[in-house]
């Protein structure tokens, strides 16, 4: 569709929900809108937002991710304080701290995919963090913590379901505790309620009183995360 003389591909995704919504992120820009929305409606939804929608499509093209590679020394970040990687012997990957103060992960150069070996790494780490924050979440609560398992989504930093439990993105173990655990609290608050209701924020708000702060430091910090294996980086949502 034309947005204020500028020709941008827009990919339209209905779903059960209530609102209008509108994201860009690698694969480009796309609105969300409810099952019986109008063409009309959703057409006056992105033209209200049309300089919005046009800036991030430029802010997106200006800036490329960063592209990490597993090399001896180098620096990524996990849980906001930076991680130097080690190429060493060995079988398995190990964690340990550096003479300098700064905790190092030491991948086995025999593996045949360093960058899958980093992955597992961070990925254990990231589920044993996961699962211990929501266990104190739950408590505040008077909850019974659920299972709690990774997701690797492409627009969700976490999701909540009364059957399954709850699954929380891996690479927010690149960020701050204080920013993870507002997504933690996020999605044991829907243990209480399966919504965005006003009673949900409430429930957020009883947790995490800073929520509205670590919201939207967590929009910019995914912009700065690294890209590990050739995975592209997505603008998440809570």
């Amino acid at each position: 569709m034309d947005v204020a003389g500028t020709r941008v591909a827009l990919t339209l995704r209905r779903s059960a929900r209530r609102s209008f919504a509108l994201q860009v992120d690698h694969r480009g820009a796309r609105v969300a809108a409810p099952l019986r929305a109008s063409l009309d409606d959703i057409d006056r939804f992105v033209r209200a937002h049309g300089q919005w929608l046009l800036d991030r499509l430029r802010a997106r093209a200006a800036a490329a991710p960063p592209v990490f590679r597993v090399q001896e020394g180098a620096i990524l970040p996990l849980l906001g304080r930076p991680l130097r990687l080690r190429l060493g012997a060995g079988r398995r990957a190990q964690w340990r701290n550096g003479h300098d103060g700064i905790e190092e992960l030491s991948i086995p150069v025999a593996v045949d995919d360093l960058h899958r070996s980093l992955l597992r790494a961070l990925q254990t780490r990231a589920l044993d963090w996961h699962r211990h924050r929501v266990e104190a979440y739950c408590l505040q609560l008077g909850l019974a913590a659920p299972a709690v398992r990774l997701s690797n989504a492409r627009t969700r930093w976490g999701s909540c379901s009364s059957t399954s439990g709850i699954r929380l993105h891996w690479r927010l173990i690149h960020l701050p505790p204080a920013l993870i655990d507002y997504v933690v609290a996020h999605e044991v608050a829907h243990l209480l309620e399966m919504n965005h209701s006003p009673r949900f924020w409430a429930v957020v708000e009883r947790v995490y009183p800073d929520w509205r702060r670590a919201r939207a430091e967590l929009r910019t910090a995914a912009a700065r995360l690294p890209v590990i294996g050739g995975v592209p980086a997505a603008d998440m949502e809570d």
